[in-house]
């Protein structure tokens, strides 16, 4: 009886690049649904209702400040609609937070001269000037104020991530959400978001 020949090993090569070809696949498959789950915090920041009735505070959350000390696009924004809500009555307070970022500039500050602009007076104004996330945010913010329930404004990607972090901080948080016309920048930014709150989540701030 004839022994059958045994089998030709695979070459290294094709099994090589049989695994870089599942990897790509792997890869991808994850990054899809890195981007969906970033635009699902998106969708979700901006679905948040309105807030209604009164406040003890609204705070808004520091953003970058461009080089020429002018507040950028999203900081503006988020002031904005904080200067609505503060004029519709929401509060009778309007903290702004944040600390020097990488062009010096101290975005608290930056933030309330836009909202002195805009009609709000500087005696209604708190500046919490030491902040550089979103934890100390919250943190600095409730040892500047007396009061419990306030309405937070930031970008709509980061509406989660502050609901979650305020809400160990402050006995009712109502988070207001922003939306950039830009949609690359918006992606941008909601995939980063994802990012921060896994490392949030990662060490129990969440």
């Amino acid at each position: 009886m004839t022994a059958e020949p045994e089998p030709e090993p695979i070459p290294q090569r094709r099994r090589s690049s049989a695994w870089r070809r599942a990897l790509v696949w792997v890869m991808a498959g994850g990054g899809l649904s890195w981007v969906a789950f970033s635009c699902g915090l998106d969708r979700y920041g901006q679905a948040r209702p309105t807030p209604e009735g009164q406040w003890d505070a609204i705070v808004v959350l520091g953003c970058r400040v461009y080089p020429d000390g002018q507040p950028s696009q999203a900081l503006a924004r988020r002031v904005d609609r904080a200067v609505e809500l503060f004029l519709a009555g929401r509060a009778e307070t309007l903290v702004l937070t944040g600390g020097a970022g990488d062009t010096g500039f101290v975005e608290a500050e930056v933030a309330a001269a836009r909202a002195e602009s805009l009609g709000v007076p500087r005696t209604a104004m708190i500046l919490e000037t030491r902040s550089t996330s979103t934890e100390e945010n919250a943190q600095f913010a409730a040892e500047a104020i007396q009061g419990r329930r306030v309405v937070v404004v930031t970008d709509a990607y980061h509406v989660l991530r502050s609901e979650r972090v305020f809400s160990r901080h402050f006995h009712e948080v109502a988070v207001v959400g922003t939306v950039s016309p830009n949609t690359g920048a918006r992606v941008r930014g909601a995939v980063r978001e994802a990012l921060a709150l896994a490392g949030y989540a990662v060490q129990g701030r969440l």
